[in-house]
């Protein structure tokens, strides 16, 4: 079974901006209870698209560097990566369809 990939400050520049599939973060925190509702629908997403999306989760509280680069302000904030750039941007937590639609226009 496909897992999220833990992202953070160390890590970002290999595993995002360089990756050559599509990359989906999740942007959250363990204290975070919206978060926490988007957690199964991030594992989903992981496991529906193991090969064609990377999907990584960044704890905003442990990576300040990414998180005030992308001027994440409100979590869970959901940001899709094509190319080593932010292409589309989700904020608060939706639905999985919400997410699939947005992820299948940058496939």
């Amino acid at each position: 079974m496909p897992k999220e990939i833990i992202i953070d400050d160390n890590n970002f520049k290999q595993e995002v901006l360089e990756s050559d599939i599509p990359v989906i973060i999740d942007f959250w925190a363990p204290w975070c209870g919206p978060c926490r509702l988007m957690t199964p629908i991030v594992e989903d997403i992981a496991e529906e698209y193991d090969g064609r999306v990377k999907v990584g989760k960044l704890n905003t509280d442990e990576n300040p560097g990414v998180t005030s680069e992308y001027g994440i302000i409100s979590i869970p904030t959901t940001i899709i990566f094509k190319d080593g750039k932010a292409v589309d941007q989700i904020i608060g937590a939706v639905p999985k369809d919400v997410i699939v639609k947005k992820l299948e226009a940058v496939l």
